[in-house]
């Protein structure tokens, strides 16, 4: 066997050590999630707060009232709508008066107090999400169909849609880490929870957190993974 031959072969099983690594952190991410969630959602805030008077209170507190809160079926489906300015809180935070209700929260109306600041990586998120959807929908069939068709100019116009879904990704990071920032200040200050539960906050927004670190790692393996085997292929 040749030295390149071997080097390839190292960097193959080396890719592929890494690969099954990062596979397995979704996984693992979203049960410390589950896990984490269902532990603080047994344990009941001193202040008394549900999941949406708390974001309401936090709202008021910046002049932010106008945003409308609504409760949206399922569990970890919270989200912050941007266009219609409305805050969706999942059944498990709601109405329930939990330090993990009031914690995601006030994670929500972090993206909305990101919005009022102008706040650099949501703006850039926001700009990339055309493309993101489209790239979701249309690079991975653009990359097979370069391969079935032996055309990798097609193939490549793929993998450079792919990386636009890598890169949402990694933008989002940021984003979702500040939101939670700001969640634990807001929580701090305006007396929703006391000084001993935001530990407990802390837990629940930091395990959402690595679900996103855990997305964004797989999406740069593939990323990866699609450079190597059209970029080998070029090479050949």
């Amino acid at each position: 066997m040749t030295k390149t031959g071997a080097d390839k072969m190292m960097i193959d099983s080396s890719y592929w050590i890494l690969f099954i690594v990062v596979s397995i952190l979704p996984i693992w991410a979203s049960l410390k999630l589950q896990n984490t969630f269902n532990k603080y959602s047994r344990v009941r805030s001193l202040s008394g707060y549900t999941g949406e008077e708390a974001a309401r209170r936090i709202l008021m507190i910046n002049h932010l009232g106008h945003i409308g809160i609504k409760p949206v079926r399922g569990s970890m489906t919270d989200h912050y709508n941007p266009i219609q300015k409305e805050i969706g809180l999942s059944q498990t935070v709601y109405s329930l008066n939990s330090i993990a209700a009031v914690s995601v929260a006030a994670h929500e109306v972090g993206h909305v107090l990101q919005e009022a600041d102008h706040y650099n990586a949501l703006t850039l998120r926001h700009k990339l999400l055309p493309v993101t959807r489209f790239a979701d929908s249309a690079a991975i069939p653009m990359v097979f169909l370069g391969a079935i068709t032996s055309f990798q100019g097609l193939a490549w116009i793929g993998i450079i849609l792919f990386s636009f879904t890598t890169l949402f990704s990694l933008v989002t990071l940021p984003v979702e880490f500040n939101a939670s920032k700001r969640a634990i200040v807001a929580l701090s200050q305006s007396g929703i929870l006391s000084d001993e539960e935001l530990d407990g906050a802390k837990e629940v927004l930091n395990a959402a957190a690595l679900t996103y670190v855990a997305g964004a790692a797989v999406s740069m393996m593939m990323l990866l993974r699609l450079i190597l085997i059209y970029g080998g292929q070029n090479r050949d």
